[in-house]
């Protein structure tokens, strides 16, 4: 059955229902039955305006809805293009993004001791607004300032970080109906406030207001005079004027009069009888005079799931149904067969011509749900369905535009998608991503070379590619990563799909979502084995150059004593004499071959140590004691500069004093006209003690400093260079560094860095 008929039967049988039942009451009533009647008549006007109240409710909600989400599409395109700090925002930049977010004005609000305010606005007349006397909305803005969210206002709509209040009167700017949105998501000392002032929200109101409906009930019921919408919370409230308006209350929600008029009323009557109707939710009828005319009162109340109960009241000239109930009693029967006739053929007609728009419209709403957005209405009114026409013309308009926008942004995306898989599968590095569970989703081409396995193989399982004895070192780079860490590369092994081993260096990389989440991890591997073995080739060769250039120093320094050895033997073979200054020099030449084979050994042979827990100044302390004597003698003083703290580091002390010792007979031998020698004891961290001795002796020459630590090599006549060789041995094997700066003619400053044990460490 078509909506034309439904229409046409609907209309005819409820003409037909009121004309039977005009009948039966006139018929069989009296007087009294007239009024009650009216008064049923009155109620079904009220239930009429309050189901179109109610129907237009839902369309409300619906605009509201989707006003709701372009305002959140908008407030979190706000939030990646704002300073997280309120301080960095200007006024400017907020009228600058309202117009590049296509919204009418942004706010922003901040929270003080006592009080939700706007701090930064587009709109000059929002700045300093307070709100907290603004009800639920102040309840909302402290919930998304506390918990992020809105959760115990069942007002407006919620979202994660957003809520939306409904549509309302501006506090700024009463004439106008806006739309707000609330957005805070913690990582910003202020809620963003975008909202919409448009003339089509105000239209949109009127459309859906009960005006329409009230006004044609009059025209149709010339009886009744006025019919009022009635909010028991605040009618009669001390600010009501005698006509119903109120200059405190005249929000969409809480004005006295929602709808109609209110020039047939009687304050204090009118109060007990809204009161009356809304406790015992029941009809409230009385007859009363105003203005000079008696008329009819009804107050019915409405009750509208999930919302706050309201008055409906109805004014009818009580006079004007005396007449015609009177007049009706005549005519009524003669007339009502012809007036059904007229109905039936004229509600079909009628029917016909309401229907027609609303069926071109429905056509085009079909074609475009079907895709195609080429097709436009015809306007041929400036009623509701004329204005209904052109706003579907411009959504069909707009959805054509926004889905052309939408395919070039889905044909973008394709093509960075696959140029980025082009890429990361041409890459020589294997690149795999994993979910939070580590089962593999995505691998590259590198990947199944250097692995073994096809992708088909892998992804969706969570492979066994890391050894055992790795697997809880993996699992700390796991957790710290998530964590939030950002961990460099790390060589270690990985298993092929055939069980062998590879050595790889590997970088772990958390991928998050929009929200700062991480949803996956990719990890990008590279084989290091050929690289490895090439180190280890060079760390063979240039320790074997390393022995090579020992072994020809060695031979070098040997050989001169030798040769003096040799000499004397000789001489004292021929002359058959022994000489006692001979016999003297031969012993100091075994001598130095001695300290040159001893030094030698010392760096040749791995020495046995037992680490402990020593104060360094301790040590200082007790090398300067033991050079002091021959210090003084050079004329030379050793000036001190120590910790307030001791200097503990864990160390071999007999080894550590063998250091200072060779440190500081150097310092006092480049000082032959005496002086001072310098030494500092200083923690540049708390990980580090350093240890800095400062002469002002000779200095080392710019041509030798690159190859001081070098054997044999040394700036002293008998000096065999091994003894700093053997410094920097000791140091290393500390885990500290040594470290020479010298310029010649001025002086020498050696640093000797050493890991600081912490307190209650053992070694």
């Amino acid at each position: 059955m078509s909506i034309k008929t439904k229409l046409s039967l609907i209309m005819s049988i409820s003409v037909l229902f009121i004309l039977l039942l005009n009948i039966a009451l006139n018929f069989y009533t009296t007087q009294e039955n007239l009024r009650q009647d009216s008064e049923t008549k009155m109620v079904m006007a009220a239930t009429q305006i309050a189901i179109t109240v109610e129907q237009t409710e839902y369309s409300s909600r619906y605009v509201d809805g989707v006003f709701g989400d372009l305002l959140r599409i908008a407030s979190v395109n706000a939030a990646k293009m704002l300073d997280p700090d309120i301080a960095n925002v200007t006024n400017e930049d907020l009228v600058k993004l309202s117009e590049e977010l296509g919204v009418t004005h942004i706010s922003l609000l901040i929270e003080t001791s006592d009080d939700i305010v706007v701090a930064r606005s587009s709109e000059t007349e929002q700045m300093g607004m307070s709100t907290r006397t603004w009800g639920y909305w102040f309840t909302a803005f402290q919930e998304l300032f506390k918990y992020k969210e809105v959760r115990s206002v069942e007002e407006g709509q919620t979202n994660k970080h957003f809520w939306s209040g409904p549509f309302e009167f501006s506090t700024a700017m009463p004439e106008f109906i806006d739309k707000w949105g609330y957005y805070y998501d913690g990582k910003r000392n202020y809620i963003i406030d975008p909202y919409i002032r448009s003339t089509d929200i105000k239209d949109f109101f009127k459309i859906t207001s009960p005006g329409v409906v009230i006004e044609q009930t009059i025209k149709s019921n010339p009886r009744i005079l006025e019919v009022t919408g009635i909010n028991p919370e605040t009618f009669g409230n001390i600010f009501m004027e005698k006509d119903g308006t109120d200059k405190i209350h005249y929000k969409l929600g809480n004005r006295p009069i929602k709808f109609g008029t209110y020039d047939y009323g009687t304050l204090k009557g009118d109060q007990a009888a809204v009161k009356q109707s809304v406790t015992n939710d029941e009809n409230v009828v009385f007859v009363s005079t105003v203005n000079g005319k008696k008329v009819m009162k009804s107050f019915i109340p409405i009750q509208i799931e999930n919302k706050a109960p309201y008055v409906i009241s109805v004014v009818m000239d009580y006079e004007a149904i005396s007449s015609v109930m009177r007049e009706q009693m005549i005519s009524l029967v003669a007339i009502s067969l012809v007036l059904l006739e007229i109905v039936i053929f004229g509600s079909y007609i009628v029917a016909g011509y309401f229907t027609k728009p609303i069926q071109a419209i429905l056509g085009t709403v079909n074609e475009v749900a079907d895709g195609n957005f080429e097709r436009r209405l015809e306007v041929t009114s400036r009623d509701e369905l004329g204005q209904l026409s052109g706003r579907i013309n411009a959504m069909t308009r707009n959805l054509g535009n926004y889905t052309s926008q939408l395919k070039q942004m889905v044909d973008e995306n394709q093509s960075v998608k696959e140029y980025l898989e082009s890429v990361i599968n041409q890459t020589a590095d294997a690149i795999h991503t994993t979910d939070m569970y580590g089962k593999i989703t995505s691998v590259n081409k590198a990947f199944e070379q250097l692995y073994g396995w096809n992708s088909h193989e892998v992804i969706g399982r969570k492979l066994e590619m890391i050894p055992a004895e790795m697997e809880d070192e993996e699992r700390e780079r796991w957790r710290r990563l998530r964590a939030g860490e950002r961990l460099g590369s790390v060589e270690t092994v990985r298993m092929r799909k055939d069980g062998s081993m590879i050595e790889v260096s590997i970088s772990t990389s958390p991928i998050q979502d929009e929200t700062g989440n991480i949803t996956s991890m990719v990890s990008v591997s590279r084989d290091v084995t050929e690289r490895n073995r090439m180190e280890e080739m060079l760390r063979r060769s240039e320790k074997l150059t390393t022995v090579g250039q020992l072994a020809a120093g060695v031979a070098h320094e040997i050989r001169n004593p030798l040769t003096t050895l040799r000499g004397f033997m000789q001489l004292q073979q021929q002359t058959h004499k022994i000489n006692p200054d001979h016999i003297s020099l031969m012993l100091s030449e075994l001598d130095r071959i001695n300290l040159i084979v001893s030094e030698f050994l010392i760096l040749a042979k791995p020495q046995a140590v037992c680490f402990q827990e020593k104060d360094l100044q301790v040590i200082m302390n007790d090398v300067i004691s033991l050079l002091g004597s021959q210090a003084r003698l050079y004329g030379i003083e050793f000036s001190y500069n120590y910790m307030n703290e001791p200097a503990l580091v864990h160390c071999e002390e007999n080894q550590l004093k063998q250091v200072f010792i060779n440190v500081l007979k150097n310092a006092v031998e480049a000082m032959p006209d005496g002086g001072y020698v310098t030494i500092e004891m200083t923690k540049p961290s708390s990980e580090q003690v350093a240890v800095r001795i400062i002469d002002k002796g000779e200095g080392i020459s710019e041509d030798l400093m690159p190859h001081v630590g070098e054997p044999f090599i040394t700036n002293k006549e008998t000096g065999t260079g091994l003894g700093l060789m053997v410094c920097q041995r000791i140091i290393q094997g500390h885990q500290g560094v040594l470290e020479i700066e010298s310029e010649e003619g001025v002086g020498t400053a050696v640093t000797i860095l050493l890991p600081a044990a912490a307190k209650g460490d053992r070694a």
